[in-house]
């Protein structure tokens, strides 16, 4: 899975007030249904809740990768979310997380699933990439930040 095919400007926002898991999840969840006729907001909002119930998707690092599944989806959604200030959301490593990479997937789509996840972990594995995102002040150097090839 290519992050640029994932990521697009209309579902990354950047330095969003923000103080509640719960709000974070809201607002992923509103933009995922703004931009894709496929989804409805409390479809979304139900399918990351019910996972996070199953166990927090805070990897660690200020990082966290919430998702679900949808039967309405027929393709992967991706939504990027920075907040300011970072918020408690029961993370590995017990900190505050300021970066949400979630994907809304098919619910058919196991191992596509598992490969997106793997995918994006593996980007967000990555110091510098981290860095420039949590330094970027626009959407639009989230999404360099995540697709610059040279930075892999």
């Amino acid at each position: 899975m290519n992050i640029q095919a994932l990521v697009s400007l209309d579902r990354t926002e950047c330095a969003v007030q923000c103080n509640s898991k719960k709000r974070i999840l809201e607002i992923i969840s509103d933009i995922a249904a703004e931009t894709n006729a496929e989804i409805q907001k409390e479809d979304a909002l139900n399918a990351l809740l019910s996972r996070e119930k199953m166990g927090s998707t805070g990897i660690g690092n200020g990082i966290a990768l919430p998702h679900g599944r949808l039967a309405s989806l027929s393709k992967v959604t991706a939504v990027v979310v920075t907040t300011t200030p970072a918020i408690a959301f029961d993370a590995i490593d017990d900190k505050p997380v300021d970066i949400f990479f979630a994907i809304l997937v098919p619910e058919n789509q196991t191992e596509g699933h598992l490969q997106t996840l793997a995918t994006i972990a593996g980007k967000l594995s990555q110091k510098s990439i981290v860095k420039t995102i949590r330094n970027a002040e626009s959407k639009e150097q989230v999404i360099a930040a995540l697709c610059d090839e040279a930075a892999q």
